[in-house]
């Protein structure tokens, strides 16, 4: 006679993940860590102990700590390379659209603090040469330069040093994530967002063509 016991979930045994599934498996366990006990916290046994893997396949994706993070950062740059384009293209490549970078630029800190950090370094090594992490860090700058050329072309910013005006404006909105993200925006009475588009209205009277007619 059939046991009228519900049947128990079998539990995933050790490594039976899909290729390519385990990777992602660790930089969303590394990203977990991270927020909830901090950097020092962060190795790969744990990782592995918390997702119930070997070593041998956690050393199949990461050979240690810092590959760990540097895919991390990697996929960061993704994530923020997307939200730059997506303002660019759905806002209508002009200077609104620009403004609306800055203000995604932000909002990708805020609401993925744990990845920018690890993007921007946290007191660790990440493996400035990975080809990976190198191609998604150049896209992601690369997306507000792009931008700017093609505004500096239709005659609605300054013809300056491209890679410099990025430069420029990335730090700008880099600054003001920063203070965002670690709470200095309320403690001068400031909201992030107010913040956020002040700056960004600032920078613009500064790179903006004197001739341009576009409003800001």
């Amino acid at each position: 006679m059939r046991s009228s016991r519900a049947a128990r979930p079998v539990k995933k045994p050790k490594d039976q993940y899909h290729h390519g599934d385990l990777r992602r498996a660790l930089l969303l366990a590394a990203i977990r860590t991270i927020q909830k006990q901090g950097f020092e916290a962060l190795t790969l046994r744990a990782v592995g102990d918390e997702l119930g893997v070997s070593r041998t396949a956690l050393y199949r994706h990461f050979a240690d700590k810092s590959a760990l993070l540097t895919a991390v950062a990697a996929e960061g740059f993704r994530m923020l390379r997307v939200e730059q384009v997506t303002a660019w293209e759905t806002g209508g490549r002009n200077v609104a659209a620009l403004m609306a970078m800055g203000e995604a630029y932000v909002r990708f800190a805020l609401s993925n603090p744990w990845h920018y950090r690890v993007m921007f370094g946290s007191g660790f090594e990440l493996l400035a040469s990975d080809p990976e992490l190198v191609e998604e860090g150049k896209g992601a700058f690369q997306a507000l330069a792009d931008a700017l050329s093609q505004l500096q072309a239709d005659g609605f910013l300054r013809k300056e040093e491209g890679r410099t005006q990025a430069t420029f404006v990335w730090a700008v909105v880099h600054g003001v994530a920063m203070l965002a993200m670690d709470g200095n925006c309320e403690h001068q009475g400031v909201g992030a967002a107010e913040l956020t588009r002040y700056s960004i209205d600032r920078l613009l009277t500064g790179i903006v063509a004197p001739c341009a007619t576009t409003p800001v």
